[in-house]
């Protein structure tokens, strides 16, 4: 089959998706944390307060998932929770400043893993996968 067949584009597309993912698992082991738990702390960290139902919106989860991952983050002294302000029901997920400082080192983990990865390209190259992705991610 020719590069450019659908069929060929597609698996290496799913390789490189898989290889990526095994990258950032190797780089999130100092952490011991899942990539979903990472991207649940990220979105706490980036907003000051967030309800378990934003928490469950901005991850495309369950409410009832986004509080097993709320509770395995404050567990690990991640996140704390406090009664929302306006809503003495609802409960706000703040990080701690533990959380915050993992949050930096796994973020700085992840750009030099992908700066690593993607040195492998040219500059051409890279802008060009860039616009590629944009493409197909729309």
């Amino acid at each position: 089959m020719p590069d450019d067949d659908p069929e060929v584009l597609g698996e290496l597309l799913v390789r490189v998706t898989r290889r990526q993912r095994r990258r950032w698992l190797h780089a999130l082991a100092p952490w011991d944390l899942s990539p979903h738990h990472v991207r649940a702390l990220r979105v706490v960290t980036e907003r000051d307060g967030t309800r378990l139902s934003d928490l469950a919106e901005a991850l495309r989860i369950a409410p009832r998932s986004a509080t097993e991952v709320a509770d395995a983050l404050q567990a690990r002294g991640l996140v704390e929770r406090t009664p929302d302000p306006t809503d003495r029901r609802a409960v706000v997920l703040t990080p701690t400043e533990q959380g915050r400082r993992v949050q930096a080192e796994i973020a700085a983990a992840r750009a030099a893993d992908n700066r690593d990865l993607f040195a492998r390209l040219d500059p051409g190259d890279r802008a060009t996968l860039a616009r590629i992705l944009r493409v197909l991610a729309d």
